[in-house]
């Protein structure tokens, strides 16, 4: 299989309207096909029904040029970055790359990330839109969780999806970095959605299910007196467990694999 027809599969399974993940036209999800080239859901179409012919291959550094744009005319910024977006397209196509290509453009610059799923999760949403939203990212509440999203994860208050969004987040997970000494799996994005940073679709797909299981875990906790964290040295000694590491080594293996 190769890498768009694993992207579609992945696309697909998100688009799943039983997994509560996305629906109609919500998401996107790319795979870097090289150093600088990736591949991108178009915009306008469903995950759970889009065809190959709705990925459309971008290169990476012509978006990035929109970050260096300062002009604050909404207009004059909206027909560059068509321009930009049309100018970035690897072949003539009438498909338009996702708004949220320079957010993934960003992503890959900064990381070392091979695929990106943008997904609107129910559960991580009903937390995200709410006053609480800082609970996604203020503990950890069981093991799994630690084994497929790391010990900690970002939250970004919600900013105008596009260039402004990118700068935004390229600054979070810079800060992220400096922090923690590695780039987080998981961005939540407040009144927004969820991106997931994966080396594989197959993993992208296990991480964003496990996000949305976290949070529908933490809604639960809310009801029930509220959530018991575990403690950091708990949740450093699962993140570090030469078990924990050797079951997440299987899993990365299991998920590459299944995609063949």
């Amino acid at each position: 299989m190769d890498d768009r027809e694993a992207l579609l599969t992945l696309a697909h399974q998100l688009g799943d309207s039983s997994k509560a993940l996305a629906i109609s036209a919500e998401g996107n999800v790319s795979a870097r096909l090289g150093e600088d080239t990736m591949s991108i859901k178009a915009s306008g179409c469903s995950m759970a029904s889009m065809t190959v012919q709705d990925l459309v291959d971008v290169r990476i550094s012509t978006l990035t040029t929109l970050l260096a744009r300062t002009t604050t005319d909404e207009e004059t910024q909206d027909d560059h970055t068509r321009s930009i977006y049309e100018a970035s397209k690897m072949k003539s196509t009438a498909r338009t790359p996702s708004v949220e290509a320079i957010l993934h453009a960003t992503l890959y610059e900064a990381t070392e990330a091979t695929v990106i799923a943008h997904t609107h999760p129910t559960a991580v949403n009903a937390l995200g839109c709410s006053q609480q939203s800082q609970l996604l990212v203020e503990g950890m509440l069981f093991p799994d969780a630690i084994v497929l999203m790391g010990s900690r994860q970002l939250l970004i208050p919600y900013t105008d999806p596009g260039i402004p969004l990118a700068r935004v987040v390229r600054a979070g997970v810079q800060e992220f970095f400096d922090s923690e000494g590695t780039a987080p799996r998981v961005i939540y994005l407040a009144n927004h959605g969820l991106f997931v940073l994966a080396t594989s679709p197959s993993e992208a797909l296990q991480i964003t299910e496990m996000a949305n299981k976290n949070a529908t875990i933490l809604l639960g906790t809310l009801a029930a007196g509220g959530p018991n964290f575990l403690s950091p040295d708990h949740v450093r000694r699962i993140d570090s467990r030469p078990d924990e590491l050797y079951r997440r080594g299987k899993l990365a293996t299991a998920r590459r694999s299944s995609y063949g």
